[in-house]
């Protein structure tokens, strides 16, 4: 086959198949003009999730007859003044987006300067249908209809109106987020789904298209480093999702899909969060032209920088950094419906008693038994004694007092007044009722105490007084062995046994006696589900967060109050101690007014 020139009208839909995929990509792209036009005030209405069409008005610039005729030729456009493509400081410059779109769709563009008239070209796949003047204020408005209407092979790949619909949203929300100078409006099908205001504050803008909770559980980022400067939100570990639809990543005020910053943003979080969960971030990087190049992709969502590596680490260290100065904050809402399931109830009448069983229970009161028995039955957790017609009444711990009891407002996380279930601390605060999980809590810090000391240098190890011989799979023993100087930093001191076994001579003093199988076997499991995959500072996080697992205060274990309270000031001075290593919260509290409305006093 000879080789030809292709015509015109098959160059542009060829054109067309890079840059407009669906009505979210043709909706990216009028934004962005309206955005680069200047305007500060831009609505969208969308019809049918934008498969019926879709209309965009700003109050831009405008343009004139002329420049709308030249803007819908191939390879013009006016946001490149000369021929440093490298320096472009706008969303878009290829140029493309305009005839690609007229090549695809019906597409009218009405527009007026400040000081000219309006003018219309309307554009049928292609070919001009209409060409006139036009009555409206100054700036500019475009429609867009019957996309893929010539086209059936390609509308017929398009998605439902809900898929479509979703995505012009998510589009929407990611350049109003960018942009918290302009404001946004958005209807679909006459109903108003959310209007943005200009000049909010941009944890407010951000916290208005995401989630309202968003900003009590976040921390803000502002962090320099060679010339490159992050800002943004970061939630709280605690506040996650279950999918990664909340990340929310910008270059110069360009929403990216970068495969290089989604994995630092997961990297910063890896010790945090269960495998299954996902931050909300919204993160902004302002870098100086020469050191990123945005025309990587048709659509420029993806980027490559320069120098990738400090830009990967400054995420990591930035985010880390303000998570860290959130100190022991955790998400304090409770789940759905937690409140709702407390119930308020008569008490049961008591039993009535005959003239045989009440002597026995007056003659063995609780007030009455021995000392010794009361007291091991309180630490054993019985509940029943041996006689089956006995009830005994509802005992609480009390220990004696030898210094005056702490004023619960002195501390955020307040005074232990006992524990519950042998899982639950419950303390007073100044401003409520604080429940923690002692597991929870007490893993995250013996996690921070390991990589405070390990940043020391090394972890203090306990040698076993007859070294544990460990059997695993030969796989799991290779990458024990290889990682087994790595090990020795935390103090887990191990070597190869044949060619299934390790033999392990010391743990990390901190773990005291523990399960040694069971810690490494989960280690040799972590390794092998993420080691390809991490750094080795990442890979050091991970087996530090296995070890303080191994190591943290079980459930079902009896505190004292001191130890309760010791708990609760260390949970204060440690970085997040809010959240334990696998992202579920340490602590939860009901403020007055909950359990006011608990008792119906609101």
């Amino acid at each position: 086959m000879s080789i030809r020139r292709l015509p015109n009208a098959l160059i542009n839909r060829i054109a067309a198949g890079e840059v407009v995929e669906r009505p979210a990509s043709a909706l990216k792209e009028l934004v962005e003009n309206a955005i680069d036009a200047g305007a500060d005030r831009i609505a969208i209405s969308l019809e049918d999730g934008g498969l019926g069409g879709l209309e965009v008005i700003d109050n831009g610039c405008g343009m004139s007859a002329d420049d709308i005729a030249l803007a819908l030729e191939r390879h013009a456009t006016s946001k490149l003044p000369d021929d440093a493509i490298e320096l472009v400081s706008t969303l878009g410059f290829r140029g493309e987006a305009l005839p690609s779109i007229a090549s695809v769709a019906r597409l009218s563009i009405a527009s007026r300067t400040g000081d000219g008239d309006g003018w219309r070209r309307v554009v049928d796949h292609g070919d001009v249908v209409e060409d006139g003047p036009a009555s409206l204020p100054p700036g500019t408005r475009i429609r867009m209809d019957r996309l893929f209407g010539n086209v059936p092979a390609r509308r017929k790949f398009l998605r439902s109106a809900r898929s479509e619909y979703a995505a012009c949203i998510d589009v929407v929300k990611r350049l109003a987020m960018a942009r918290p100078d302009i404001a946004f409006s958005l209807e679909s099908d006459g109903r108003r789904v959310f209007s943005v205001q200009a000049g909010e504050a941009r944890l407010t803008r951000i916290a208005s298209l995401t989630a309202r909770g968003l900003a009590d559980n976040a921390v803000l980022l502002d962090f320099e480093r060679e010339g490159v400067r992050l800002t943004g939100v970061a939630g709280l570990p605690t506040y996650n999702r279950g999918v990664a639809d909340h990340q929310f990543l910008f270059v110069n005020s360009r929403p990216v899909r970068d495969r290089l910053l989604v994995g630092a943003v997961r990297a910063a979080y890896a010790e945090m969060l269960a495998r299954d969960r996902h931050p909300v971030v919204a993160l902004f990087l302002d870098v100086v032209p020469q050191d990123v190049d945005v025309n990587v992709h048709p659509a420029k969502t993806e980027v490559r920088f320069r120098d990738a590596a400090m830009v990967r680490g400054m995420i990591v260290s930035g985010l880390r950094r303000a998570l860290d100065e959130g100190g022991f904050r955790a998400v304090q809402r409770p789940a759905e419906g937690a409140l709702s399931r407390w119930q308020s109830e008569a008490a049961p009448p008591p039993p009535e008693r005959d003239m045989f069983s009440a002597a026995p229970a007056m003659a063995l009161a609780p007030a009455q038994e021995p000392a010794w028995l009361a007291a091991a039955e309180i630490a054993s957790g019985v509940a029943e004694r041996s006689q089956p017609y006995i009830a005994a009444a509802p005992m609480g711990r009390a220990e004696p007092s030898y210094a005056p009891v702490p004023m619960a407002e002195r501390y955020p996380l307040g005074i232990a007044r006992g524990q519950i279930a042998k899982t639950y601390i419950v303390a007073e605060a100044e401003d409520g009722l604080v429940i923690v999980d002692q597991h929870a809590a007490h893993e995250r810090l013996v996690l921070e105490r390991m990589r405070k000391a390990a940043d020391g240098g090394r972890v203090a190890a306990q040698a076993l007084l007859i070294p544990e011989v460990v059997e695993l799979d030969e796989t799991a023993c290779d990458r024990i062995e290889e990682r087994a100087a790595e090990l020795a930093d935390f103090g887990l001191e191990v070597e190869r046994f044949g060619p299934a076994a390790v033999l392990v001579r010391a743990v990390p003093a901190m773990l005291g006696g523990g399960d040694v199988h069971g810690l490494v076997q989960d280690i040799a499991d972590e390794l092998g589900a993420f080691d390809a995959a991490l750094s080795l500072k990442e890979r050091l996080d991970l087996v530090a967060s296995t070890m303080a697992c191994h190591g943290s205060v079980r459930a079902g274990r009896v505190l004292s109050v001191a130890e309760m309270n010791a708990l609760l000031r260390e949970m204060e001075i440690t970085p997040h101690s809010g959240q334990c290593n696998h992202g579920r919260p340490t602590w939860v509290k009901l403020a007055h007014g909950d359990i006011e409305r608990l008792f119906g006093r609101k």
